[in-house]
Parts: C-alpha cells; sequence; structure tokens
C-alpha cells in the first residue's frame, strides 16, 4: 500500500512500504561495533531542517550521516506543520464558504470529523516514515536510527533502540537539528494528568467534549479554532492581555473575536494555579479562585531546545541550553559544530529552519574546500540574513493573521524612525468578493529615514497567500516610490497594497 509523506523542500511524495533500516546505499552498511566510523558531515535530527543539511551537504560530494531517535520527518511532519495545517483547512473552507452567498446555506451544517481526522492521518503516513527514509537513501545519506551524543569534538556516538551502539566521526562539520520539544509548567501533579501537548492535539482521534487550552500564542489558538469546529466546547486561559502577543495588537483582538462567535470561551488575564483529574475530568483552579471543567486540557506554553541530553557538556556547553551561532549557523567558538533551525533560537518556524539548513549546508561545503566564504557567497548563500528583518509567518487561524519583518513596536523599541498606516480590508473590492461582510485589517510600517518597509501584518480570511510579496518587499528594502509600480491585479486582495500605499502617501 503506498504511503503518502512530506519531502523536504515542501512537497508530497508517493513511496512503497517497506522496512526503515540504516541504509548506505552504495556505501556499507554501518557497522555494529563502536569502532569509529568516518564521515564528512554528521546531522544530529532528521527533521525537514537537518534533511536539508544532509541534502546540501551530499549535493556538494560530501559523506554523510544522519542520526534520528524518532521518525525521519520530524515534529514538523508527524505533530506540527502537515497534521495541524490539514486538521484547518476543512476549517477555513468551511468559513470562507459560508461567507460566499448562494453557497453559505449549503455548508450550514458540522464537519464530518472523521473524514478529516483521516486526511490528517494520510498526511503523517500513517505516523511511519518509510517515504522519508527512501528520499534519504535517494540522495545516498547514510540513517543511524538510536539516540545521538556528541562525544567530545567532531564525534558522535549512537545508541539503538537494542542497545546496538555506533561511534561517528565528523571530518568537517557536526550539524545538531534536534529542534524544540514542548515546555510544560512547573505545576504539582501535572505528569499524572497526561495532559495534552501539541504532539496530542495535532495527533488525537476524537474530539474531547470539552477542552482547556492554556496559552494564547500560535498552537493555542491555530488548536482552539480546529477542536471548537469539530465541536469541542474550548476555554482559552491566557495569562497575558490578549492572543498572538507577538504580532500586532489587532491580530489577537480579531482572531480571539472569531473565537468567541465560534462558541469558545477566551479568558486573559488568567493561569493555572492548579490542576488535578477527578476521575476522568480535568479540574483547573485559576489565579482568580475559578474552577473550571473539561475532558482534556492542552498547555500550548512555549518550546525548549532539545539539547538535554545531547552531549554537549563533552564539549563544554551546557546541556539544555539554546546554541548560539553565527550567520553561517556556525556555534559560536566553534570550527565545525553547527546548529540549525529552532535549536538556535533565531527564528522558530520550519520554513526558516529550511532556510537556514540551505545555508549551513553551502557554508560547510565552502568551507570544507577551503574555499572562504565571502570569495564564493555571490548569491549571499552563506549568510542567514533574513532571520534578523525578514521573518514571515502566517497563523492558521479563521481569521487568517500573517505578518513579516517589525511590528511597529519592535520597530520602535529597535530606534528606527518610522510610521504606521492601518487600512480596513473592506476597503479593497476584491475582500468583497472573496468573502461577504470581509473582516480584517492591514499595517504597513515604513522607516521614514530611508522610506523602506521594516514590517506588515494581515488579518483576515485568505491573507496567508498574501505574505510572500511583504516578504520580497521587505527582505529586498524596495523603496516605498517603487511599489508604487508594482500594479496589484484588480479585483483581488492583492489591492490592499495600493491602499496601504495611499493611505502612506496621505498620512
Amino acid at each position: 500500500m503506498p504511503v503518502c509523506t512530506t519531502s523536504p523542500t515542501g512537497g508530497v511524495f508517493r513511496a512503497r512500504t517497506r522496512v526503515a533500516t540504516a541504509h548506505t546505499s552504495n556505501q556499507t552498511d554501518p557497522m555494529t561495533e563502536t569502532e569509529s566510523i568516518a564521515y564528512d558531515v554528521v546531522v544530529l535530527g532528521a527533521g525537514p531542517v537537518g534533511e536539508n543539511v544532509a541534502d546540501r551537504a551530499r549535493a556538494a560530494g560530501l559523506s554523510t550521516a544522519v542520526v534520528e531517535s524518532e521518525l525521519v520527518g520530524g515534529e514538523c511532519s508527524y505533530w506540527a506543520c502537515m497534521p495541524s495545517k490539514a486538521l484547518l483547512r476543512p476549517v477555513i473552507a468551511r468559513a470562507d464558504a459560508r461567507r460566499v452567498p448562494g453557497l453559505s446555506q449549503a455548508v450550514q451544517g458540522p464537519l464530518d470529523v472523521p473524514a478529516v481526522l483521516a486526511h490528517r492521518d494520510y498526511y503523517t503516513s500513517q505516523w511511519k516514515d518509510d517515504g522519508q527514509v527512501d528520499w534519504l537513501n535517494g540522495i545516498g545519506a547514510v540513517l543511524y536510527r538510536g539516540h545521538g551524543r556528541l562525544a567530545g569534538p567532531r564525534a558522535v556516538s549512537v545508541e539503538g533502540a537494542d542497545g546496538e551502539q555506533h561511534r561517528l566521526t565528523a571530518r568537517h562539520a557536526v550539524a545538531v537539528c534536534t529542534g524544540t520539544r514542548a515546555q510544560l509548567p512547573d505545576l504539582p501533579g501535572l505528569a499524572q494528568i497526561k495532559p495534552w501537548t501539541s504532539r496530542e492535539a495535532t495527533s488525537a482521534h476524537a474530539a474531547p467534549g470539552r477542552l482547556i487550552v492554556v496559552g494564547g500564542g500560535v498552537v493555542a489558538t491555530e488548536m482552539a479554532t480546529a477542536w471548537q469546529a469539530f465541536g469541542s466546547q474550548v476555554t482559552v486561559l491566557v495569562r497575558g492581555k490578549g492572543l498572538l502577543p507577538r504580532m500586532e495588537p489587532f491580530a489577537g483582538e480579531l482572531v480571539a473575536e472569531a473565537l468567541k462567535e465560534a462558541g469558545a470561551e477566551v479568558r486573559t488575564g488568567t493561569s493555572v494555579a492548579s490542576v488535578t483529574r477527578e476521575g476522568s475530568t480535568v479540574v483547573v483552579l485559576t489565579n482568580t479562585g475559578d474552577r473550571i471543567e473539561a475532558d482534556e486540557i492542552l498547555f500550548a506554553t512555549g518550546r525548549v531546545p532539545h539539547t538535554d541530553d545531547i552531549g554537549l557538556d563533552t564539549i563544554g556547553l551546557e546541556p539544555g541550553s539554546w546554541l548560539d551561532v553565527d550567520d553561517s549557523l556556525r556555534v559560536v567558538g566553534s570550527e565545525w559544530l553547527y546548529a540549525v533551525g529552532d535549536v538556535n533560537h533565531r527564528a522558530l518556524l520550519t520554513h526558516q529552519g529550511k532556510y537556514q539548513a540551505r545555508i549551513a549546508g553551502a557554508a560547510i561545503a565552502a568551507r570544507a574546500a577551503g574555499v572562504p566564504l565571502l570569495e564564493t557567497d555571490r548569491w549571499g548563500a552563506h549568510a542567514a540574513t533574513a532571520d534578523h528583518a525578514a521573518v514571515p509567518q502566517v497563523v492558521f487561524t479563521d481569521p487568517e493573521a500573517a505578518a513579516v519583518g517589525l511590528s511597529l513596536a519592535e520597530a520602535e523599541q529597535a530606534g528606527h524612525r518610522v510610521r504606521a498606516v492601518d487600512v480596513d480590508m473592506s476597503s479593497v473590492a476584491g475582500a468583497g468578493l472573496y468573502a461577504h461582510g470581509y473582516r480584517g485589517k492591514a499595517r504597513m510600517v515604513v522607516d521614514s529615514d530611508r522610506e523602506i518597509i521594516l514590517g506588515l501584518t494581515l488579518v483576515g480570511p485568505g491573507v496567508g497567500e498574501l505574505i510572500h510579496s511583504a516578504s520580497v518587499a521587505v527582505a529586498g528594502e524596495v523603496p516605498v516610490n517603487r511599489l508604487w509600480h508594482a500594479v496589484p491585479s484588480y479585483p483581488t486582495v492583492s489591492e490592499v497594497w495600493l491602499r496601504l500605499l495611499e493611505a502612506y502617501r496621505d498620512a
């Protein structure tokens, strides 16, 4: 039976079902003894980031070993990006359809939740990684299944599930691509109640009758959107003033408004004082003294680096710490250690991690060839500059929220002299055609001295597909007066660009 999985480049491919084992393509099979085996590059972690580092290293002709303790394809493929978006797509499509005259009456019924969950399972390949393993084999990388730990400079030890031991040596680089894991608060007895984290929220096979979501960020808002639509009664507990605190304030306000209209309850300024189970019921006592009962509780309260047990202490680094890197993704103070993706805390997003991986792979290859980076960096291929100024993100709620670059507050805190202009998305003809009663908002933050865009935030149905144009403008530092000559098609939602430029001109 064919399986479906995501490729490191973001597409979907099919592969035959097979037993996934350590494989070396044209090389001999990995040894079962502890004698050291040398590779040019050793990659810890086979998520999208590790896969892309391996791909770039192999494309440069470097022998590459990849170590993975779970599923090849990592968090994104099985417990984050792919399953969460598979869950959210029908929710958002139904919401959009309900705003279209002539169609709205046909889609007032409930979602077919079993079909949605089956579609989610398809996109996780039923949590099997055969296709991903085939892809790694196809590029000639060597996969070692087991727990990998640094064992001193340029050395990695691997312990398989069956106790099998391997010792690997990296001639040129070890790339740590182990990502992050969910952070849980320090609450007495929390482990005993078996709370949901993002993993359980994206892989659950039934909707709980009542669900408490603790947190106000991306995971919290997306999963609250999904499970409320699947029939759960959702209560969101937010410690701060509102949802999506890292975006412009109006983003969280519009998403909270939509969640409430969908039937969810959103409580701000509220934290969990204690949590217990009474039989099958989760009981939360809040800092305000309220008692809330539910069937399940999801803690979406941040991420911590997955570096606590990878041998950092053997090279003088602190276990459990984020790894500080330069723009080539090489760990500061090291000549051979790279930290790529979430683990370096620059931008905790899959697309940014893959971007970093391409740069790290190119930098490793250039250094392995003895070529100074500045002499070969024609396309900026060896410096991850987007992590500082042009990070795009889409929150797949209803409405969608999308942003790139700096918010107004961030730009001001960074010392820029800025002007911000806001546009009501309903003023755009294409928005009205997209959805009757379209509600949304856009903000453009402009550097007043250089007259380039530092950041742009959009909230409204369908705006996720607009954010790349803003990313190009921000990353390219396109002058505002040139953007007048980038004419948006009529009547599309992208005409919001024209309205923003008019607002900036007339302010």
